[in-house]
């Protein structure tokens, strides 16, 4: 790869967890009503078939780590969690009023925030609450994001007897002057023990969460922590680009210096070193930013086709509808998006009020329906194809020439009916989704919206 590649394509680009992107919804006509119509049409279509999602936020934190970009609020009194998760529930029993039958959840995913800031005994209280007026789908994969600092026996031990078998450890970085740098100081030994304890419990896939591009990080840094990471075998990994938008996250990200940040052909020297690493250790490439060893089931989807992705990142577990619950948390019924209001006291003081508390959504048009599934292909098995006519679009020339310089770069091939994403084309998935994204092409932000695509 060399560095021209690198200057050429490291633009602005959304990393693609929704089509059209959140800054593209067209709220205007957007309304509870028409989110509750398309959400019940989603579900009569898919919960006897395959179940539903559901994404619950729990956006409390004890400390401001900076380089998350994640909605959150920092506290240290655990007070606050009682009052969430009674406010969490009923938001639940709103939904579950609206259901036709009794919903079977195939998937929970617990995010943050950080999930186990909350105790056991609030935890349980959550997911009894949720399962209570449910069904649990056969194959079902419930998961959560662990922080290894407070991560207890207890907490794993819990989550465990409650259906959790997959769980997910930020790292980030093992340098203690990155650590301190973003405000996540993490001994190994705090991972180690997690990890060792969760293994121990039952858990069936551990994964890590890394990231490249982080500041004051260098080769040596990332060398080491993949090789920490590789003594403890986690199942799956996460390998981020730090996304390094302070004009965003405000004064989250100003306690270091721009050029404190790794930026182009040296950060992407630390993707390629920390990637041929991982793949020496057993880990192979399964869609943008994420590896696992063959046993896991990620890489099972990967190879039968069918990997998802959605507001939760990679999924090996596909529902046409998920439900986001919680403050900020983002719904998905497949023919509309919805958000939650942002912060806690608006989320509150909607449900008081017995509403459902989205604030804003998107509805998708017939065309944003065919492009959101050829950058689901790309995202998820780096190709597409448009041999099915429910997949043509009328712009779909365009788009290929738009690809030709991409194709003359060595990034994919063109056939006659469809794309494929070579190895070198891989680290910039992102600018070959961009080229589909007509709602980008026809708008180009006048301001930066989105992190670098490199």
């Amino acid at each position: 790869m060399t560095i021209s590649l690198i200057q050429k394509y490291n633009v602005p680009g959304p990393r693609y967890t929704s089509y059209p992107t959140v800054p593209y919804w067209e709220e205007e006509g957007f309304t509870n009503d028409i989110w509750k119509q398309t959400f019940i049409k989603s579900f009569q279509e898919s919960n006897q078939k395959e179940g539903i999602s559901l994404y619950i936020h729990l956006p409390f934190c004890e400390s401001l780590c900076t380089f998350c970009g994640c909605h959150k609020r920092i506290t240290k009194r655990h007070d606050v969690e009682h009052p969430y998760i009674e406010a969490v529930l009923k938001e639940w029993q709103l939904y579950c009023e609206l259901f036709p039958e009794k919903p079977i959840i195939k998937e929970i995913h617990l995010g943050g925030g950080t999930p186990t800031f909350f105790s056991t005994e609030n935890l349980t209280c959550l997911i009894n609450g949720i399962l209570s007026k449910a069904e649990i789908a056969s194959e079902h994969e419930f998961s959560f994001e662990g922080h290894p600092n407070n991560t207890t026996r207890d907490h794993l031990q819990t989550l465990f007897d409650l259906g959790f078998r997959r769980v997910s450890f930020g790292v980030q970085d093992y340098s203690e002057k990155v650590q301190k740098a973003i405000h996540r100081i993490q001994p190994f030994h705090n991972v180690a023990k997690v990890t060792f304890w969760a293994r121990e419990i039952g858990y069936t896939s551990i994964s890590h969460d890394l990231v490249f591009g982080l500041p004051f990080q260098g080769i040596e840094n990332i060398i080491d922590t993949i090789e920490k990471t590789k003594s403890l075998s986690p199942d799956r990994l996460a390998f981020y680009s730090y996304a390094h938008v302070p004009w965003i996250k405000g004064n989250g990200q100003r306690g270091f210096r721009d050029e404190d940040v790794p930026k182009d052909d040296e950060k992407r020297k630390l993707y390629e070193i920390g990637k041929n690493l991982l793949a020496k250790k057993g880990y192979h490439e399964i869609g943008m930013d994420h590896f696992a060893l063959k046993k896991d089931s990620m890489y099972t989807a990967f190879e039968e086709g069918n990997l998802h992705r959605n507001f939760m990142g990679y999924t090996a577990s596909k529902t046409q509808l998920m439900i986001g619950l919680g403050a900020s948390s983002i719904s998905d019924s497949w023919y509309s998006f919805a958000q939650n209001e942002k912060s806690i006291e608006d989320y509150y003081a909607r449900l008081e009020q017995n509403e459902l508390p989205v604030f804003k959504g998107h509805l998708l048009s017939e065309e944003d329906l065919i492009i959101r599934r050829h950058i689901l292909n790309i995202m998820c098995q780096f190709a597409t194809s448009w041999d099915e006519n429910d997949l043509y679009f009328q712009e779909l020339p365009k788009v290929i020439e738009e690809l030709r310089e991409m194709e003359n770069d060595g990034l994919l091939v063109i056939q006659d009916n469809a794309i494929i994403v070579t190895e070198k084309g891989k680290p910039f998935v992102r600018n070959i989704c961009m080229a589909f994204d007509l709602r980008l092409q026809r708008k180009a932000p006048q301001t930066q919206l989105f992190s670098m695509t490199v």
